[in-house]
């Protein structure tokens, strides 16, 4: 099932710019969003702020269970 959905003209000619010859919005669209979706998760498993070294890890395993 279709539908039609309003975009700015600007959003629609980057859309072309990003799409190759005779490849449809759909197309264009649902490439931006699977490329949005690995970046997402490759930014969710590189983030490094919660991280802590494996030294780190092995001297509170050992301060816990000596």
């Amino acid at each position: 099932m279709n539908t039609t959905i309003a975009i700015p003209t600007d959003i629609r000619d980057q859309l072309k710019e990003l799409g190759e010859k005779g490849e449809t919005y759909a197309n264009v669209i649902d490439r931006l969003v699977k490329s949005a979706r690995k970046r997402m998760l490759h930014d969710l498993l590189m983030d490094e702020s919660d991280c802590v070294t494996v030294e780190k890890a092995l001297e509170e395993a050992k301060r816990r269970w000596p």
